[in-house]
Order: C-alpha cells, then structure tokens, then sequence
C-alpha cells in the first residue's frame, strides 16, 4: 500500500509537470516592436492619411516563420493556416467578424492547434521591415493582396479621404455596421516602435445610464476606498465600473440609487458593455 501511494504521487507530479510544458505558453525570441496609435486630433490634414477600419481583432506579428502575440507570445496556429504565408514580417490582427473579440482570442488561446482557425483571418494593414513610406508599404500590399494564395492571409482596404467631413461619414458607416472606428495612417510615416501621430486611432464612445445597486472596495492605492461601483443597466445587465473616478468620488462614491452615465465601447458577448468608464451622476431635478 506505501508503494502503491508512492507510485500515485510520483505519476501525480510527473502529470502536473507534463501538463505544465503543455500549458505554458511559449515567449518568442522577442517581443515585437510594434508601431501603436495615438488618439485622431480634429486639426489634422486627413487628405495626408491612407484611412482604413480599425478591426475589433488580436493584434499579431507574423515574422516569417511564425505568429507572436503583441506580448511576445508564439500562437498556436495550426500549419495549414500559416502555409502560404510570406517570408516578410507581417503586422496585423487576427479577425474573425465584427463584434467578434471574444471569439478570436477564445480561439487563438488555445494551446494547441485546432480546427477553430479556420473562423480566423489574420488581417495585414503593414509591413514592419520595409523602409519606405506608407503609401510605398500600401502599393506592395495591394500587390500582395492580388497575388496571395493563402485563403486566411488578408490585406485591410486603405483609401484616401478629401475632407474631414467625408473622414466622419465614413466613421459613421463602419459604426452604423458595426465596426469599432477608423485608424489613419500618415502616407509619408515610416514604420516605427511606439506611439506616432504617423498613426491615429479614430473611434466613437457610445454613452448609456445605469443605476448604482453596490460597491466594491479598492485594493493597492485605492484601499479604504471605492474601487468600483455596481450598477444595473437599463436591460437589466448587472456589471462594475471601476474607472474614470477622481479620488474624491472614491472617497465619496455616487450614491445607491443614483444614476449614473457611463461610456463603453461595443459588447461582449453576454450583453455587457466593455471597457465602461464612468462619467458623472445624472443629478437633473
């Protein structure tokens, strides 16, 4: 009996160490240098910009052999899915629909290959190692996008706005349908790490109310505070709100019972508003 539960523990550890270098996701060599967005200032020349849908998708570096997350993790795709990808670095997102967030990253986490991929696009709106202007990485794309024989490797439309009052029809069409906003490349930027006006993020905030029904406390620097405030949307959605407080409203939250308004962008997929921020109490008589 001694032996019979020795053996049990040692099987029962190398199964926790086997399940481990399965689960554990693998690092890349490095974490990609990834060129990010800044916020669409109304004063630009948006006739400057190649625009372009910003899709609601996982942002992914394909570097000639290989997907890595914008955290520097390999992604598990299947071999049939990056088969006929190129040998150049690639940046773009894993896509599947609009509104479908939740659904690529449930996909794309898997620590295994599998047949969800197939649901999956691996959408490129640049071309990391190439040195010429947007508008040079553009003309190579829409080469690219002709030639293309992988029915997963896909090319972002670019096209050229006249006016900032055509830049905002246009966001409204790709909200109206559910898109998320507008990004803005500058047609003369180069590819580069960090944060550039080259690049601009342009999306609208939806605003809704909700009535607060709890609280829940602050840890770290918000201890002995409010660290978020539960509320009851209008259909009945119950959820919390923990950002956009002043210190002062954590010291002295709005009140239960109260209405609140709040912005969010989109939904996940069980009808709760994501990324919500709060805004202010609806005190009007």
């Amino acid at each position: 009996n001694i032996m019979r539960n020795i053996n049990r523990q040692i099987s029962h550890a190398l199964f926790l160490i086997f399940s481990l270098l399965v689960i554990t996701p693998a690092l890349a060599t490095n974490k990609p240098d990834l060129m990010l967005a800044k916020v669409f200032d109304a004063s630009i020349d948006v006739t400057q910009y190649w625009v372009s849908e910003k899709l609601d998708g996982m942002r992914a570096r394909w570097d000639g052999q290989q997907l890595i997350s914008r955290g520097g993790l390999l992604l598990n795709a299947p071999k049939w899915f990056v088969q006929n990808f190129p040998d150049i670095v690639l940046d773009g997102e894993l896509w599947i629909a609009r509104g479908g967030y939740q659904k690529t990253v449930s996909i794309v986490r898997k620590q295994h290959p599998h047949i969800g991929w197939q649901k999956i696009k691996f959408m490129i709106f640049d071309l990391p190692n190439h040195s010429g202007t947007f508008s040079d990485r553009v003309s190579l794309m829409q080469s690219m996008a002709k030639k293309s024989p992988s029915p997963f490797l896909k090319f972002i439309d670019q096209v050229q706005i006249a006016s900032h009052e055509q830049l905002m029809q246009r966001l409204q069409l790709v909200t109206d349908q559910g898109g998320e906003g507008l990004m803005l490349h500058h047609k003369s930027g180069l590819y580069h790490s960090g944060r550039s006006f080259d690049l601009l993020k342009l999306k609208p905030f939806a605003d809704a109310e909700a009535i607060v029904t709890g609280y829940r406390p602050g840890k770290g620097q918000f201890t002995g505070k409010m660290g978020a405030i539960q509320v009851k949307a209008l259909d009945g959605k119950s959820f919390f709100i923990g950002s956009g407080f002043s210190h002062q409203e954590r010291d002295n939250p709005p009140p239960l019972g109260s209405t609140i308004s709040y912005r969010y962008q989109g939904f996940t997929d069980s009808g709760i508003p994501r990324f919500a921020v709060f805004l202010r109490v609806r005190n009007e008589p």
